[in-house]
């Protein structure tokens, strides 16, 4: 049973499961998949919309049947599209309605359940089971759960056990609370019911939109199942991860951070957008390991400085404004952009604190708020607007350093004992972690993990700062490729800044940005606003997209406050159970607004809601111009 992160990349050895004619798991590649925004009762628009998203590259796509209408019209929907030649497996989601399960069972390739709301929900207002009422229970469970799994054991269909962050039944959030372990025990309570009847084609899944609790949750789940013998594959995701960049960025963290971990056999990234939009950055991350190159090292011990199942930030020392307790600091490289014209001479809150002045580039003078950097051979020991970087051997060397902070630029093959004994005895050292000769697909959180491992060993409690640059690669694939570079590490505690560097024919204002919201996404420091939005599927009854850009462009000024938008009860009170104010469909056309966990306003028109929330926002003191 794994209990630490791996130092090594190796995917993790599942069953196969089958889906039509795309089978997941095992030696498979990593598949791809999206959901329908559409009315499933609306046969030509949800044909039309499946379409697209398998030209955009999903293969399987997921429709919600909400009912048994709903579930009735996916045989509908699924006959034309192989009138039309498309044979991509279906996946129907189901909440509630076990009726609608068992039928959709009979008719596509995969049913989605969710543990929380399927059967065992929220019956009765018992906050404490006894051992004897929490069997009798699951025996109940295991009662209602049986005629479904005699329908998908007659005709084949695979089982996703869907758990969600923020919708535990009463039962589990008796004994667990809204944990990552209590979302592990729903799962494998049901994935036991599957075991024990002989059904074996189970995916699992473990969803929250709080990053560090999907990563926590599915770590916690592939380890508890693999212990039981039980290897089943998962589905990595995070719901309402919201749209544009931000979207992007908290996805591509949340999932990259397992997939680097070898955990995960399909994905979905989830976008409060038109679904096909969600198929380019969820192929730009499984490319990643569909095409990953084999580790040079076939065995490392795995780290016991990290905890694995829950966060811990690694303890170190402060140097100036870096490490310690404070936020992680940011690091530009500086491009060139020269005068007043630099994106730097306004001080928002994404500025960087540090600037690089390459050396292909002249010196520039950068406003007084933000320190700058030097490579040691320019830098002048009577410079006091600056600070020196070292490489590991201009360090060792040196004479003439910094009194007040001195950067150590470490490499590949440069983390020696001689090395570190010398910067753990100097408090002025701030260690940099550079990425510099490791390629696109090379595994840098792991060769980053083994070298804080290394410190460890030697009770080096330097800062760290985590530097990677990217070269000819396309600003989206950069975003996504960075995201999971940095925020691997972060979910683990580990680095106290980042720097990242983009082309040197690029701007200095990209990876700015870019550091800024992969921090944002983890957590780690909150810059702005923090939105959490669902993607939307055929239960929303108003258009979440235009809702969300109208909420955004009216509180984007919100620094630290968190806005739920949400498409309908299903999911929505208990996913945004973290936010601060919730914006929630309840009806065709109507929006509930919540305060907290609180609903304060229900039924409101949709035509005025965003001027109610803000208006819920002023009175409550949060409001900021």
């Amino acid at each position: 049973m794994l209990i630490s992160p791996p130092l090594i990349y190796q995917r993790r050895k599942t069953k196969v499961v089958h889906l039509g004619d795309l089978p997941l798991g095992g030696k498979y590649p990593i598949r791809v998949q999206s959901m329908t925004n559409t009315d499933t009762m609306n046969t030509k628009a949800s044909v039309a919309q499946i379409i697209r998203m398998v030209e955009a590259g999903s293969e399987y796509v997921r429709l919600t049947a909400q009912g048994i209408k709903e579930a009735e019209n996916l045989a509908v929907i699924k006959n034309e599209l192989l009138k039309r030649g498309y044979r991509t497996p279906l996946i129907a989601d189901i909440h509630f309605n076990p009726k609608a399960a068992e039928l959709a069972a009979c008719l596509v390739e995969k049913v989605r359940i969710n543990p929380g709301n399927y059967i065992d929900r929220k019956v009765s207002a018992m906050l404490e089971y006894s051992d004897q009422e929490y069997a009798n229970e699951l025996e109940r469970i295991s009662d209602r759960l049986t005629p479904l799994l005699k329908v998908c054991k007659e005709f084949g269909t695979v089982i996703r056990i869907g758990t969600n962050h923020g919708s535990l039944s009463d039962r589990i959030m008796s004994r667990y609370g809204d944990t990552p372990e209590g979302m592990v025990q729903s799962a494998i309570e049901f994935l036991q019911i599957c075991h024990d009847f002989g059904h074996f084609e189970v995916v699992l899944s473990m969803k929250s939109s709080n990053i560090k609790v999907t990563t926590y949750a599915n770590r916690l789940l592939a380890a508890r199942i693999d212990s039981l013998g039980m290897n089943y594959p998962i589905h990595l995701g995070v719901t309402e991860a919201g749209n544009e960049d931000d979207g992007r960025v908290k996805s591509a963290i949340g999932i990259g951070a397992l997939l680097e971990d070898g955990i995960g056999d399909t994905i979905r990234v989830s976008l409060t957008e038109d679904p096909e939009n969600e198929l380019l950055p969820a192929r730009d991350i499984v490319r990643r390991y569909n095409k990953r190159k084999p580790s040079v090292l076939t065995h490392v011990e795995a780290n016991p400085f990290i905890p694995y199942f829950s966060f811990s930030r690694r303890m170190s020392n402060p140097v100036g404004n870096i490490g310690g307790t404070q936020k992680p600091v940011v690091i530009t490289s500086c491009m060139g952009i020269a005068g007043f014209q630099c994106y730097y001479f306004s001080r928002p809150l994404i500025t960087p604190e540090y600037i690089h002045n390459s050396p292909h580039i002249k010196t520039l003078d950068h406003p007084a708020f933000i320190d700058e950097i030097h490579i040691a051979t320019k830098w002048k020991a009577d410079d006091h607007t600056s600070v020196p970087i070292f490489t590991a051997s201009e360090y060792l060397e040196a004479s003439i350093k910094s009194k007040r902070l001195n950067f150590v630029r470490i490499g590949a093959g440069d983390c020696t004992d001689t090395l570190i004994n010398k910067v753990k005895s100097d408090p002025t050292v701030v260690i940099v972690f550079d990425g510099a000769g490791l390629d696109d697909y090379t595994d840098l959180s792991h060769y980053t993990r083994r070298l804080f491992m290394m410190l460890e060993e030697h009770e080096c409690r330097q800062p760290v700062i985590i530097k990677r640059r990217y070269i000819d690669l396309h600003p989206d694939l950069m975003l996504i490729n960075a995201s999971i570079d940095f925020g691997s590490l972060l979910v683990d505690g580990l680095g106290d800044g980042l720097w990242l560097e983009g082309d040197p024919e690029g701007i200095c204002k990209f990876p700015t940005r870019t550091s800024f919201a992969i921090l944002q996404a983890t957590g780690d420091r909150i810059t702005r606003t923090d939105y959490i939005s669902c993607p939307s599927c055929g239960r929303t009854q108003f258009n979440i997209q235009k809702a969300l850009e109208s909420v955004k462009a009216q509180t984007s000024q919100l620094v630290g406050v968190r806005i739920a938008v949400m498409g309908c009860i299903v999911n929505g009170p208990g996913e945004m159970a973290d936010a601060h104010y919730g914006y929630v469909g309840a009806a065709a056309g109507k929006i509930s607004l919540y305060k907290g966990k609180d609903l304060v306003k229900r039924n409101i028109d949709e035509d005025s809601a965003v001027a109610e929330l803000i208006g819920l926002i002023k009175d409550s003191g949060d409001w900021q111009d």
